[in-house]
């Protein structure tokens, strides 16, 4: 009786998730095809029952990601984070300590746990984040609840300031060509840099290790010696709803009641941040004469995906290498400095 119970559970969480997806996708949501799958699995762990996923699936995913972040850091960025890096590195760290802050603040009020606090206020990629935490010691869900509360509102934000400065009219997403004709040299390299950094990680002991093993070797394979990558939408799509699937089936009735009660707390906190990464926009576009718009998107603090398409249909009026050099300073400062960053704080919380 247990195996058919199970099938049918698993039937209707890929039922729901079609649906949920499509509805995000629909309503122009970042990261439709996590945020679908992690609120069916929401609904499915506390309505239905229990599932798991199967934890091959998840370390598949987990090297996915990290290719799909290596893969977004061209040689070419490197040129932007020379010229420009005590710009690019004193308004990261601005915005890391704001963020440290604001979750300092939440542990300190009791609001949510410590760590938690931290890597949930953490600006940048959500899903890097969210895998990160899990590795720390962090409760998973209530970060992948704060980190995606942040990304929708911080998407919203940057959509409608970017609205105000240009004609976005021309600015929606282009169609998606989710079975494009596969490079095999460039797909076998990057699946290449999966399961070796998948083993390398897994050697090394490091937390977040199956993450962070692809993640290096990409970088080290891409950006150091230009060897193309290709991560075929139809298996990134896979790879986030699987991420997606773990977090969601790990909540229950009284997580759920948690992030409810703390959904005020957490909104105002993320307005302070993006009230506070606005006031830091201003005062490079006041003191350095960079365009309002750049700078703005620049230090956004989250939605890089959602940053990247305003920029790039903003008309010529972005720098987009601007913009995403700081974006991704910020993400590779958090991934090498956010653990002890968390540690530190979460102990005087």
């Amino acid at each position: 009786m247990a195996r058919p119970r199970v099938l049918i559970r698993w039937i209707a969480l890929l039922a729901l998730s079609a649906v949920l997806t499509a509805l995000a996708e629909l309503g122009g949501l970042p990261a439709a095809f996590l945020l679908g799958p992690m609120i069916a699995g929401i609904v499915i762990a506390t309505v239905v029952g229990a599932l798991a996923v199967p934890k091959s699936a998840m370390l598949g995913a987990q090297a996915l990601i990290g290719c799909l972040i290596a893969a977004s850091i061209e040689p070419e960025l490197f040129v932007g984070l020379i010229d420009d890096w005590p710009i690019l590195l004193g308004a990261t760290l601005a915005t890391m300590l704001a963020s440290a802050a604001l979750g300092g603040v939440i542990a300190r009020l009791g609001i949510l746990p410590g760590t938690t606090a931290i890597w949930g206020s953490a600006p940048g990629a959500a899903s890097a984040m969210v895998l990160m935490s899990d590795a720390f010691g962090a409760d998973v869900r209530l970060v992948a609840f704060m980190q995606y509360v942040r990304v929708v509102l911080v998407s919203i934000t940057a959509a409608a300031i970017a609205w105000l400065f240009v004609d976005m009219n021309g600015g929606e997403a282009t169609a998606v060509d989710w079975f494009p004709p596969i490079d095999w040299p460039a797909f076998g390299t990057t699946l290449g840099i999966a399961v070796g950094g998948t083993v390398v990680g897994k050697l090394s002991r490091l937390p977040a290790g199956v993450f962070l093993g692809p993640l290096v070797l990409g970088l080290i394979l891409h950006a150091g010696f230009g060897l193309p990558l290709q991560l075929p939408p139809w298996l990134l799509a896979a790879g986030y709803a699987f991420v997606g699937w773990s977090v969601g089936l790990r909540f229950d009735r009284a997580v759920l009641a948690t992030a409810a009660r703390s959904l005020p707390q957490v909104m105002l906190a993320v307005v302070a941040l993006i009230a506070f990464c606005g006031g830091v926009a201003f005062l490079l576009a006041r003191y350095l004469g960079i365009d309002p718009l750049t700078a703005y998107l620049a230090t956004s603090p989250g939605g890089m995906d959602t940053v990247a398409i305003i920029a790039a249909a903003s008309g010529g009026t972005v720098d987009i290498a601007f913009v995403m050099a700081m974006q991704m300073t910020r993400f590779l400062i958090v991934i090498l400095f956010g653990p002890p960053i968390a540690r530190w704080i979460a102990q005087r919380a």
